[in-house]
């Protein structure tokens, strides 16, 4: 479905992303993994046409989009929840979600997403009428990966979908991404810190460091290696001389 083919993006004259690769089937779950300033989220927006690469080819079910225009991308089936939800604060929650449908000229069809999304995140019924401004962080979460669902995405990327969540409201968020993955048929691109649940949610996995891809393997792999159990899991007393040792050879070879 996404092939991503060693893409370089800067900012201004700083380079974020070094050549990086990816692929993300039909119906897959990937995650991206990695320490702040990795390139997670550049990767996101060079995807979703935010940024423009300088090198390097996003290819969408065969065709070409990098460089295309962010509006053009979300047409094609691209919807992007981007970090820190980007939502607007003084629009009701229904008018937000109904923001994600822009584009859309099927009424029956954006009716139908609409009650969907309400019968994913219940709480949103109940808000539907309030100001999205005045909505909790979990909620406002909701409302994010709902606006996005009223695109009718073919591929969906998430960008931090846990930050500043609760635990409990961390495991309803990701059982919600899991079922739309598996009811919804679609594909999602995970960005995301707390590895223990993206490993657990994924099937396939890709370890950024310094805008590079360093490793790539299939999630159930990549929990069983000590380094990444060292890094991102914390499951060793030594985890952080491992994780330092693991870092440098990373950032040397």
């Amino acid at each position: 479905m996404l092939r991503v083919d060693s893409i370089e993006t800067f900012y201004g004259p700083i380079q974020a992303i070094r050549g990086v690769s990816l692929d993300v089937a039909p119906g897959q779950i990937v995650t991206v993994l990695g320490a702040n300033g990795a390139g997670k989220t550049t990767v996101l927006r060079t995807i979703s046409g935010v940024l423009d690469p300088e090198r390097g080819r996003v290819v969408f079910q065969g065709r070409d989009i990098a460089r295309m225009a962010p509006d053009k991308v979300m047409q094609l089936g691209i919807c992007h929840v981007p970090e820190g939800r980007e939502t607007f604060p003084f629009l009701t929650v229904r008018e937000n979600l109904m923001m994600g449908a822009y584009t859309r000229r099927d009424t029956a069809g954006v009716a139908s997403d609409l009650e969907l999304c309400f019968g994913y995140f219940p709480r949103l019924r109940e808000r539907q009428h309030q100001r999205a401004g005045l909505l909790s962080g979990g909620e406002q979460q909701m409302m994010a990966i709902s606006r996005a669902l009223m695109g009718r995405p073919k591929l969906l990327l998430l960008d931090e979908p846990s930050l500043g969540l609760s635990p409990l409201l961390v495991q309803q968020i990701f059982g919600i991404i899991r079922r739309i993955n598996q009811e919804q048929n679609v594909a999602i691109l995970l960005v995301e810190q707390n590895a223990h649940i993206a490993l657990r949610t994924a099937d396939y996995g890709y370890v950024l460091e310094v805008g590079r891809v360093v490793l790539a393997d299939h999630c159930k792999t990549l929990m069983a290696r000590e380094d990444i159990r060292e890094f991102y899991l914390g499951q060793k007393e030594a985890g952080a001389r491992g994780a330092r040792r693991w870092r440098k050879k990373r950032l040397w070879n």
